[in-house]
């Protein structure tokens, strides 16, 4: 857990450093439970902070966190992560991307909540400072997976 943290503090670090090459993304997503998570959550809600590069023409990559819940239902706890990833963005043609967030998901509620391999394919539109985005999250941990269909927006600061 420690190597987690000083890693992604670490790369922030480096990220501020080159802050006139990249930006910052702010964002919410709200989804649709799916797999394992299906009867015990009702929905997904989350909101979610990014830096990213520019790598090379139409590809920017960077890092990822932020909080994402699975609210319960039926008298089931919500169960809360925080996510630390990469993160990257292809642009396809005029404002259409493709990008993925591969890395950690930290359980943090309720207590005792497992951690996990996060994952999160992406489809969107870019619109100058305002991105949409279809996306399908998993967070792998032992005995499942907690995984939705979301639909996103972020803004670049």
């Amino acid at each position: 857990m420690k190597k987690i943290i000083l890693t992604a503090a670490a790369v922030f670090a480096f990220g501020f450093a080159n802050a006139q090459s990249g930006a910052f993304k702010l964002g919410a997503h709200v989804g649709l439970p799916t797999g394992d998570i299906k009867d015990g959550s009702s929905v997904n809600l989350g909101a979610d902070l990014a830096y990213t590069w520019s790598v090379a023409e139409g590809l920017d990559a960077g890092i990822t966190t932020g909080y994402t819940s699975y609210l319960g239902k039926d008298g089931m706890d919500a169960v809360g992560f925080i996510p630390v990833a990469a993160t990257a963005q292809f642009t396809l043609t005029n404002n259409w991307f493709l990008g993925v967030d591969l890395g950690y998901g930290i359980g943090v509620n309720p207590d005792g909540v497992d951690s996990g391999f996060l994952y999160q394919p992406k489809f969107g539109y870019q619109m100058g400072n305002t991105g949409l985005y279809v996306a399908y999250k998993g967070i792998s941990v032992d005995g499942g997976t907690f995984s939705s269909v979301n639909l996103g927006v972020n803004f670049k600061l």
